[in-house]
C-alpha cells in the first residue's frame, strides 16, 4: 500500500486520481475508526481550550476539503448547511471569521449524527470529483487534497491527544480502549551517548524530492553544527522520577523564568496525568489508569519541564538542526499508531554499531530550538498560507512523531511545534551535551 507521500502530483490520468481517492478513503475510514470506541456523549467535551470537542474534528477536517476543493472546483456542489462554514473553520482569517477555540464545545448543535451526515455527503463529492475531475483544475486539485490528507492525519493525532485529555477529567479514569497492544518489557539499562564531530551539514526539505513536505520544511539549506553528542533514547520515566524524588520541581535553579512561572501558578509537580497512589506512580493512559513503566519515555512533560531536566542532569536539549542530522542516518521505523500501544513503550536493546534509538515515533521530541522559519521560507497562496507561517512565534519545535502518528505522516524533516508550556500532546525528549 502506497502511502500518501508516495503518490505524485504530475501524472494526472484516471488511473492515478483513483489512487488519490483510495488514499483518500484509507485516511477518512481511519479517522472514524479512532472515533468508533466513543459514546455520543463523548463527542461533546471540550476539557480546556487547547482541546476541541471529537465532533468538531471530525467536522473541521471535512470543512477542509469542502472550503479548499469541493467549493472551487466541483462544478454543481451544494453545501448542507452555509453555518457549517463559520462554525468549522479553525483559523483561517482570509478565508472567513473563525468561530472562537474555547467556545467550540458550545457547540451542541450540529448532532453528531448531522456530522456524520455531513462527512459522508463530503465524501460523495470528492468521490465524484476524482472520478471526473476537471482537466483544467485536476493538478491543484491534488495538490490542496495533498495536504489535506496530511492534515486530517494530524487531526487523528490531535483526536487521540484530545480524547485522552477529556477522559482524564473522569475521576472513574475510564479506558478508551481495553484492547491495546501490551508494551513489551525491556530494561532499557544506562544511557548511552553517540557522537558528531563539527562540520557543514544540509537540514530541510530538498525541492527536488517528490514526496510531500509542509512549506515550513523548506527549503533545504546548509547549516554549521559544532561537534556534538546526543543520547542513544530519550529520557525514561524511571530517570524523570529521580528528578522529582531530587526535587526538581522545588527549586528554581533548575527552570527558565517562564518555566518556573509556570510550574507557581499550576502546581506541576510531576508530568501530566501522573498520579501518587499508596507510595506507587500511576498515570492515566488511554488504556486506563495504570502503574508508570520506568523503562518507557517520559512523556506528558512540556518544554519547560525537559529543559529543567537538562539543566539538573547537566545535559541539555538538541537542537533541531542536530536532531536532523542523527535522524537521516536513522531507518524511518518505531512505535506509531499502527502498533497498537497509543501509549510509548521501552527501548529495545541495541548493538553498539547502531544510532540512537526511538528516533521515531514513542513520543515527540522538544528540541531547543524556536520555531522559525528556514533561509527563503515562502507562504504558500492564499488561504493555505495560514497553515504554518503565522504561527512562527511563541513556540518550539519537537521532532521525530509519538504512538500516535500514522507511519507515513513522519519524516526526518518534519517540524512540529508547540508553546512551551504544553503538556497534553505526547511529548518527551532526548538529551544533548558538548563533545
Amino acid at each position: 500500500m502506497s502511502g500518501i507521500q508516495d503518490l505524485a502530483i504530475e501524472t494526472t490520468d484516471s488511473t492515478h486520481t483513483k489512487e488519490w481517492l483510495r488514499a483518500y478513503q484509507r485516511v477518512r475510514a481511519a479517522t472514524e475508526a479512532i472515533c468508533e470506541p466513543l459514546h455520543k456523549e463523548d463527542y461533546m467535551v471540550q476539557s480546556m481550550p487547547d482541546v476541541s470537542p471529537p465532533k468538531w474534528h471530525i467536522a473541521h477536517v471535512s470543512w477542509f476539503f469542502e472550503a479548499f476543493i469541493l467549493k472551487p472546483f466541483h462544478p454543481t456542489y451544494q453545501t448542507l448547511d452555509p453555518a457549517y462554514d463559520y462554525l468549522f473553520n479553525s483559523y483561517y482569517e482570509t478565508h472567513g471569521t473563525p468561530f472562537p477555540r474555547p467556545e467550540r464545545g458550545m457547540i451542541s448543535r450540529p448532532t453528531v449524527d448531522d456530522v456524520y451526515r455531513y462527512r459522508a455527503h463530503v465524501d460523495r463529492a470528492i468521490e465524484e470529483l476524482l472520478n471526473d475531475p476537471p482537466q483544467e483544475h485536476v493538478q491543484e486539485i491534488l495538490h490542496r487534497l495533498e495536504l489535506g490528507l496530511p492534515h486530517e492525519q494530524q487531526h487523528q493525532e490531535l483526536l487521540l491527544m484530545d480524547i485522552k485529555h477529556i477522559l482524564a477529567q473522569n475521576p472513574l479514569c475510564p479506558a478508551y480502549r481495553g484492547d491495546l497492544v501490551s508494551a513489551p518489557a525491556h530494561e532499557v539499562g544506562e544511557l548511552g551517548w553517540h557522537a558528531y564531530p563539527a562540520g557543514v551539514r544540509q537540514i530541510g526539505h530538498d525541492a527536488a524530492d517528490s514526496h510531500f513536505a509542509y512549506d515550513n520544511e523548506m527549503g533545504r539549506h546548509h547549516q554549521f553544527i559544532e561537534a556534538f553528542q546526543i543520547a542513544d533514547r530519550p529520557v525514561t520515566n524511571g530517570e524523570f522520577l529521580t528528578f522529582i524524588q531530587a526535587g526538581g520541581y522545588d527549586k528554581s535553579d533548575y527552570w527558565l523564568s517562564d518555566g518556573w512561572a509556570t510550574v507557581k501558578a499550576e502546581g506541576w509537580k510531576a508530568p501530566l496525568y501522573w498520579v501518587e497512589r499508596d507510595g506507587v506512580w500511576h498515570h492515566y493512559t488511554l488504556g486506563g489508569l495504570v502503574p508508570v513503566d520506568v523503562n518507557a519515555p517520559v512523556c506528558h512533560v512540556s518544554f519547560y519541564e525537559a529543559d529543567a531536566y537538562a539543566q539538573w542532569a547537566g545535559a541539555r536539549l538538541p537542537t533541531e538542526a542536530e536532531w536532523e542530522m542523527v535522524a537521516q542516518q536513522i531507518p524511518l521505523q518505531g512505535n506509531f499508531v499502527e502498533q497498537g500501544h497509543l501509549q510509548p513503550v521501552a527501548a529495545a536493546p541495541s548493538g553498539s554499531s547502531e544510532g540512537p534509538r526511538q528516533m521515531f515515533g514513542d513520543v515527540w521530541e522538544w528540541t531547543g530550538s524556536a520555531y522559525r522559519p528556514y533561509p527563503g521560507f515562502r507562504k504558500l497562496p492564499g488561504s493555505l498560507g495560514e497553515y504554518n507561517g503565522k504561527f512562527m512565534s511563541g513556540q518550539m519545535v519537537l521532532r521525530g512523531g509519538c504512538c500516535a502518528t500514522p507511519e507515513d505522516h513522519i519524516r526526518a524533516t518534519y517540524r512540529n511545534f508547540f508553546p512551551p508550556h504544553a503538556r497534553w500532546a505526547f511529548s518527551g525528549f532526548r538529551l544533548a551535551k558538548e563533545s
